[in-house]
């Protein structure tokens, strides 16, 4: 099975009219052999004659041509045409006159250039040698002259549709591959999104609560040591998402590693954010993308709460099962939904909406009836982004 499939390699690195010579030689060795002469195509029933020199000619070019019909279809088709005219004014009729319907073929499918000269040229070239089978005295019906044409017209139109059918396949592979990179573009400025918005904000709330610590050195200390950290966090975050983008990163990498919730909630205490925070249930044995996106939410919902309601009471209420994950996020104060916010990426709430839609789950954002905001996830496990 190896050894077939090292062929298949074999022949496939090699160049397309290497590709096609063994089918020319075999036709050409074929219109050779004694019992199958003047078994081929005769059109113009002209009197049959035995071969000679002009008659391996003809073979050797309505045969041998095949062999350029994907490199080079223009020359192939003519080198064909002309091999054919000789064969039956000259009436061999050689099964070497197969080729004509395959050239035909061929070039109506992989001919890039001069389409319609080609097609011109080609009916003028059957009239001229319709006119000399007349001078000649044919007593071919016309209408078996013209049926043969309407023949020729149908293999071409063949070649053309199966040129136009792999256009429309390679165009739609290619459109294909154009939204895999759109999504994997979007996909990659959610997880820059989610890593630097959070961590930066929550470093520019302590710094911020920083300057008005001088008084008190030990509390100070204590607030810079957390922006430290959480630098530190957040370039071990990129670096990690960075990795993310190595083709032969391993799938499972994406989930963060166990405890990185209450990691999270562990930094947003510190920025000034009193959070709490609740787990419950078994998580379930294979999640999928799930975990990832219930970490993003928790994220993103945390990350809100610092920026548009600092100091107000947050609680986060994880919830596993065997079917799906439930994450909801509230916090205390005023209803102002983050995503309408002025200066707005646009890739916060609509950027988790459209990850748990992907999933199949659910999601819902917005203000409370007594005030405050809440984020609802509910993210199916097993699924993989």
């Amino acid at each position: 099975m190896n050894r077939l499939h090292g062929l298949r390699q074999v022949w496939g690195r090699l160049h397309v009219t290497a590709r096609d010579l063994p089918f020319a030689v075999l036709l050409c060795c074929l219109a050779f052999v004694p019992s199958l002469r003047g078994s081929g195509t005769d059109l113009g029933a002209m009197a049959e004659r035995p071969y000679d020199t002009l008659a391996v000619a003809a073979i050797g070019l309505q045969s041998l041509a095949l062999a350029l019909r994907r490199q080079w279809p223009a020359v192939c088709l003519s080198l064909v045409a002309a091999g054919f005219v000789l064969d039956q004014l000259r009436g061999y009729h050689t099964v070497a006159g197969t080729a004509l319907p395959l050239a035909l073929l061929s070039t109506g499918a992989h001919l890039e250039r001069y389409r319609r000269t080609t097609v011109a040229v080609g009916s003028l070239a059957y009239v001229l040698f319709v006119a000399e089978l007349v001078r000649r005295g044919t007593e071919e019906p016309a209408a078996e002259l013209v049926s043969f044409y309407v023949a020729m017209c149908l293999l071409w139109g063949g070649g053309a549709w199966l040129r136009s059918t792999r256009i429309a396949e390679a165009e739609r592979r290619h459109q294909v591959a154009e939204r895999t990179r759109a999504a994997e573009r979007a996909r990659i400025a959610r997880e820059l999104h989610d890593v630097v918005t959070h961590h930066v904000t929550a470093m520019v709330v302590q710094a911020e609560a920083a300057r008005y610590l001088k008084a008190a050195p030990e509390r100070l200390d204590e607030a810079l040591t957390a922006v430290t950290d959480t630098g530190r966090r957040a370039v071990a975050d990129l670096r990690h998402l960075l990795d993310l983008l190595n083709p032969d990163h391993g799938e499972g990498s994406r989930t963060p590693p166990v405890g990185r919730l209450l990691t999270l909630v562990e930094q947003t205490r510190r920025a000034g954010q009193p959070v709490e925070f609740t787990e419950k249930g078994t998580p379930a044995a294979a999640t999928g993308s799930a975990d990832l996106v219930a970490y993003r939410v928790v994220q993103e919902a945390l990350t809100n709460a610092l920026k548009y309601a600092h100091g107000q009471a947050t609680s986060v209420l994880v919830q596993h099962s065997e079917r799906d994950i439930t994450v909801e996020v509230g916090t205390d104060g005023p209803g102002t939904r983050p995503a309408a916010s002025p200066g707005g990426s646009g890739r916060g709430l609509a950027g988790l909406r459209e990850r748990v839609d992907v999933l199949g789950g659910e999601f819902e954002a917005g203000p409370r009836p007594g005030g405050g905001f809440t984020v609802r996830a509910r993210i199916p496990t097993g699924s993989r982004s």
